[in-house]
């Protein structure tokens, strides 16, 4: 890499610097793919590329958009909607079950009460923005849904949306009891049994907890996969509009990519 970190008065000031510019395929490719596992402030990417902060802003948004178009190419970027059971078959030939969950982003506490209250989640004690994920029984995330605030109910936003409508009947569908109630609206729901109130569950009730749990991690390994990427892990910073959605989605490429290639 061109002109990496200078220790020396001259790159700690930016007036000093000659302009900065990543001339090559290479470079652009090695700064955007740095950022999204790395995920340095950009100051300090500004420092290590031997740029000014705004510098390394520019060129991380204006290549994001490059890095998502072989990614599309690929065919592993996640869906962000299903319009129909054909689409689903087209894209997803070789699916036999998918597991749908709720994956929450850390970002910055917001200065607006109201705003506060949207995003706040109680469970993690901290403010959040949500997506629905839907993968497969390799990994592989299939589906991210549009961005909410992180007080949404995973059922009602999944409710908001068109995913089970289009998947097919025979295909199972693996949720936790955060969707409970949807077992009573489709016939290919599968959901762990809920302890009742002042009571116990059958053994036979653990054991089916139990089997339906060893099929469920399958999403959290998947989410855990897109989360290699500090990018999508880390409290947001970034407060470029709708950037938080796809930065997400594209970290769910990479994963997918990788998935592949491995």
């Amino acid at each position: 890499m061109r002109k990496l970190i200078r220790f020396s008065p001259t790159a700690a000031s930016p007036r000093w610097r000659s302009k900065a510019n990543l001339e090559t395929l290479i470079e652009k490719q090695f700064y955007v793919l740095f950022y999204f596992k790395c995920y340095p402030t950009f100051d300090l990417a500004g420092i290590l590329f031997d740029s000014d902060r705004s510098q390394a802003h520019r060129w991380l948004h204006r290549l994001q958009p490059i890095l998502e178009a072989p990614l599309g190419r690929e065919m592993v970027l996640p869906e962000r909607q299903i319009t129909s059971i054909a689409t689903f078959l087209e894209r997803f030939p070789e699916v036999d079950r998918v597991i749908i969950d709720g994956v929450l982003r850390p970002i910055q506490r917001p200065q607006d009460k109201a705003r506060q209250q949207r995003t706040y989640t109680e469970k993690k004690k901290r403010h959040t923005r949500k997506h629905l994920g839907m993968s497969n029984q390799d990994n592989r995330i299939l589906l991210l849904s549009p961005i909410k605030d992180g007080a949404h109910h995973d059922k009602s936003m999944l409710d908001n949306s068109v995913i089970i409508e289009h998947i097919p009947i025979d295909i199972p569908i693996h949720v936790d009891l955060g969707f409970k109630g949807l077992e009573e609206e489709y016939e290919n729901i599968e959901i762990p049994h809920k302890k009742p109130r002042g009571g116990e569950l059958t053994p036979g009730q653990k054991e089916e907890n139990r089997m339906l749990s060893r099929e469920r991690v399958v999403v959290e390994h998947a989410f855990g996969g897109i989360k290699r990427y500090r990018a999508a892990a880390e409290i947001y910073r970034n407060r470029k509009k709708n950037f938080n959605d796809r930065l997400m989605g594209t970290a769910a490429g990479l994963w997918n990519f990788y998935r592949e290639a491995a």
